[in-house]
C-alpha cells in the first residue's frame, strides 16, 4: 500500500488529504485563526469547582471555561503544581528540574476539593477541542510527543509500548532510555522507535525536553493568566508525526512557506527520505490535479454510494451519528437474499471503516445493517468490522450485531467530526429561485474583468470556473479567451476547478489572494 499526503494551502486556511492507494482516507481541515488544538499547554485559573462532578472549570482564553476532571489530574500532579509554585515564585532564575522534589502520587479515587481552590493557578494541556456548546477538555498530565518518545515530566517511568512483540527489543530499548533520560522525566516508547539506534532516540529526547524548558520559562515569564505556554505543532506536522511510514510516495505542498515547513520535519526525522516532499506549482488546484475534489464531493455527502449499486446514508446528530445501510439497485445475488444481504453488509463495513477515518466521527455511532438470518454471517460480519478498524489510529470499542440488526461503535471523539456541505448553492440567486439569463454569465465575467483590469489595476488575474464553463470560453480558434486576453492584456488567465458550481467563478490576484467580485456583494 503506498500513502500521498496531498496539502492544500490557503491563506485562510489549510487543508490536507491523505491518500491511500489513490483513495482518499483521512480529510483535515484547519483554519489559521483556529486554537486550542490538542496538546496546547496553557497555564490557566481554576474559575469553578463541581464537587458533584468531581470537577472544576479552569479559564484558558476560550468563550467557554474548560473542563478538568480530578480523575484527569494524573499522578504527578502535585509533583508538578509544586514545582510550577516555585518556578512563579522566582522569575529570574528557573529551578532546574534535575533537583526538584517529588511528592506523592495522586490517589485514584480522591476529590477535587481537596486538591484545587478557586483561583488557583495550575498548568493544563488540552486533550480534545472545543466541541458545539462544550469547552475544550483538559489533563493535568502533560506530556510532548515526538515521533519516537512522548516525554512526561516527573513520571520516572520508562514504558515501551506493548505493539512492540519482540522481547529483546523491549527490553533494550527499555535500558537505553533508562540510560540516557534526565532525572524527573517519564518516556513512553513508541512504536515507530522499534530498531531505532542511540543517536536518533537521544537526539529527539533532547528536542523534547528543550520542549519543556521553552514551556516552563514562558509559565516563569507570564504576567498575566491565561497564558499558551506551549503550542501543538500545525495540523500538517502533527498527522506527519503520526502517520510517517516508509510506504509514503510523496508529499505534495502547494505552499513554498509550508513546503519549507514540511520538508524541514522530514529531514529531522528521516533525512533519507527528504525528497518525498514536493513543491506544487501548477495551476490547477492541487486537489483537482490529484483526484481529491471529486472524492470529497462523492464521499462527505449524507448518500454514499460503494459497490453494485448500495449505499449508505449518514446522519449526525448532538448525541450520536446514525448510518443506515440499503443495497439499492443491487441486482447480483437476488436469488439468495441472504446471501445479497451478506455481502452488501460486507461491502457497507468497508466503506464504513473509511467513512469514520475521513470524517473523524467520535462518540456512538449505531449501524443499522440489513437484516440476515444467519448467526454464523451475522458474526463474520462483525470480524470482518473489527480487523477493518485495526488501522484506525482512534480509541474505539465494537459491540456484536443486537437482534434488531444494529452495531454500535463507540470512537474517541477528540476534535468535532468533519461535516463538508458538498450540495452547491445557486451562485446567482443565492437560494433565491430565480437567476439572470444564464446566456449573459460570460457578458457578467467580461464585465468583472473589465473593472479588475481598468478600476482597480490588476494586471495579473487568474479566473477559476466550472470545467464546462471554462470549456466553453476557451473553444474555437478565436476563443472568447483569446478575445480577452487581446483586449485586457495576457496576463488575463482562465482555468478549470472541480470545486466550483455551474455558474460560480473565482478571481485570483497575483499574490494568491481572492478578489471578491460575487453579484451579492455588489450589491449590498
Amino acid at each position: 500500500m503506498t500513502s500521498e499526503l496531498i496539502i492544500d494551502a490557503q491563506p485562510k486556511e489549510v487543508t490536507i488529504a491523505l491518500l491511500e492507494d489513490q483513495k482518499l482516507v483521512e480529510f483535515q481541515k484547519e483554519g489559521h485563526e483556529s486554537k486550542y488544538s490538542v496538546g496546547n499547554i496553557y497555564a490557566g485559573k481554576v474559575k469553578k469547582i463541581m464537587p458533584a462532578l468531581n470537577a472544576c472549570f479552569v479559564d484558558v482564553g476560550h468563550e467557554r471555561e474548560a473542563f478538568l476532571h480530578y480523575q484527569d489530574l494524573g499522578k504527578q500532579f502535585l509533583s508538578l503544581e509544586k514545582y510550577v509554585k516555585q518556578v512563579a515564585s522566582d522569575r529570574r532564575k528557573l529551578a532546574p528540574m534535575e533537583k526538584a522534589t517529588n511528592k506523592t502520587a495522586l490517589e485514584k479515587i480522591g476529590s477535587i476539593q481537596d486538591v484545587l481552590e478557586l483561583g488557583q493557578e495550575v498548568m493544563v494541556q488540552v486533550t480534545k477541542e472545543p466541541i458545539n456548546t462544550k469547552g475544550p477538555r483538559l489533563t493535568g498530565e502533560i506530556s510532548f510527543a515526538g515521533r519516537f518518545l512522548v516525554l512526561i515530566p516527573f513520571a520516572e517511568k520508562v514504558n515501551v509500548s506493548t505493539k512492540i512483540k519482540s522481547k529483546e527489543e523491549r527490553t533494550r530499548l527499555k535500558q537505553l532510555i533508562q540510560s540516557i533520560k534526565p532525572r524527573n522525566f517519564g518516556v513512553i516508547v513508541r512504536t515507530v522507535a522499534e530498531g531505532k539506534k542511540a543517536a536518533e532516540l537521544n537526539k529527539e529526547l533532547s528536542l523534547l525536553v528543550d520542549s519543556w524548558n521553552a514551556c516552563i520559562t514562558k509559565v516563569q515569564k507570564a504576567t498575566s493568566l491565561p497564558v499558551l505556554a506551549h503550542e501543538e505543532t500545525g495540523r500538517t506536522v502533527s498527522m506527519l508525526r503520526d502517520l510517517f511510514n516508509p510506504s509514503y510516495e510523496s508529499i505534495h505542498v502547494n505552499s513554498e512557506e509550508v513546503f519549507n515547513e514540511v520538508k524541514k520535519y522530514v529531514s529531522l526525522i528521516a533525512p533519507e527520505r527528504e525528497s518525498i516532499v514536493k513543491l506544487y506549482k501548477g495551476n490547477v488546484p492541487i486537489f483537482d490535479n490529484f483526484g481529491v475534489t471529486k472524492q470529497i464531493k462523492s464521499g462527505l455527502g449524507r448518500t454514499v454510494s460503494f459497490k453494485h449499486g448500495a449505499y449508505l446514508i449518514i446522519e449526525h446528530t448532538e448525541a450520536l451519528h446514525v448510518v443506515d445501510v440499503n443495497s439499492g439497485n443491487r441486482n447480483r445475488g437476488v436469488d439468495n437474499q441472504e446471501e445479497n444481504a451478506f455481502a452488501v453488509n460486507m461491502g457497507a463495513a468497508e466503506e464504513l471503516a473509511r467513512q469514520l477515518r475521513l470524517r473523524d466521527m467520535g462518540g456512538i455511532i449505531v449501524i443499522d445493517f440489513i437484516d440476515m438470518n444467519s448467526a454464523e454471517h451475522n458474526q463474520k460480519l462483525y470480524e470482518h468490522m473489527t480487523l477493518l478498524m485495526k488501522s484506525d489510529r482512534a480509541k474505539h470499542n465494537i459491540l456484536p450485531l443486537s437482534k434488531f440488526g444494529l452495531m454500535q461503535i463507540t470512537r474517541q471523539r477528540v476534535r468535532p467530526a468533519m461535516d463538508v456541505h458538498v450540495e452547491e448553492v445557486c451562485p446567482t440567486c443565492f437560494g433565491k429561485g430565480t437567476i439572470k439569463s444564464s446566456i449573459l454569465f460570460t457578458d457578467s465575467l467580461e464585465n468583472k474583468i473589465d473593472y479588475i483590469v481598468n478600476n482597480l489595476g490588476h494586471k495579473k488575474v487568474k479566473l477559476y470556473v466550472n470545467p464546462y464553463v471554462e470549456a466553453f470560453i476557451t473553444k474555437g480558434l478565436i476563443s472568447l479567451y483569446l478575445k480577452w486576453q487581446m483586449k485586457y492584456g495576457l496576463g488575463i488567465k482562465v482555468y478549470a476547478s472541480q470545486e466550483l458550481g455551474f455558474l460560480q467563478y473565482k478571481f485570483i490576484d497575483r499574490k494568491g489572494n481572492e478578489i471578491n467580485m460575487t453579484e451579492e456583494i455588489e450589491t449590498k
